[in-house]
């Protein structure tokens, strides 16, 4: 069975606490629901609840991918910011692929801003040694196979319409970068390689 996480976000510039409490209620529901479908698929039958063993192997990407996606979210939230360390070896990686910080900025936030619902990522993929940007839509549907997550900017309304109101998705975003700690990240890629 998974195990909830437990993250340790200091105060936050633009994302208020009570945002953080109610997302992180969420991200337990991800945890509960993605157990509660690994305890029911065992009491079924695959042949004779073959359309709800279906089903359930669909809810469970679902659920399994948002648990995911929010652990690594949080993470980066965790410890305080802490600013992109140029000379480490995803802060290299990145500005041989965007040139500057800024451009890489620019272009996520371009990505982050994709209509729907979703998460804006930027990945590893250790077969081709490169980074990668991508959208996924919901928490499941556009995963990169064989991909690790470095950095994940959750798109839903959840994450920023309580503090920013819909129109506020730039603000939300700009406010994001300021709050991440990138050396989590660079453990992730750093894990990853």
């Amino acid at each position: 069975m998974f195990t909830e996480q437990k993250f340790q976000i200091n105060k936050l510039v633009g994302i208020s606490d009570k945002t953080i409490e109610e997302h992180l209620k969420l991200y337990s529901g991800y945890v509960k629901n993605a157990n509660g479908i690994i305890e029911k698929m065992a009491s079924l039958d695959s042949e004779k609840d073959a359309y709800i063993v279906g089903e359930m192997f669909r809810r469970f990407s679902f659920e399994w991918g948002g648990m995911r996606n929010h652990e690594v979210y949080f993470s980066l939230l965790e410890g305080g910011a802490k600013d992109l360390n140029n000379e480490s070896t995803l802060g290299k990686r990145l500005m041989e692929l965007f040139g500057n910080y800024e451009t890489f900025l620019k272009e996520f936030t371009s990505l982050a801003l994709t209509r729907g619902v979703g998460w804006a990522v930027l990945w590893y993929d250790k077969k081709s040694d490169k980074l990668l940007t991508s959208w996924i839509d919901e928490q499941h549907l556009g995963q990169l196979n064989g991909c690790h997550m470095i950095l994940a900017l959750d798109m839903w309304e959840h994450s920023y319409v309580a503090d920013y109101q819909p129109s506020g998705k730039k603000q939300y975003i700009e406010d994001f970068f300021k709050n991440i700690n990138w050396s989590v990240a660079e453990k992730y890629f750093e894990n990853a390689q």
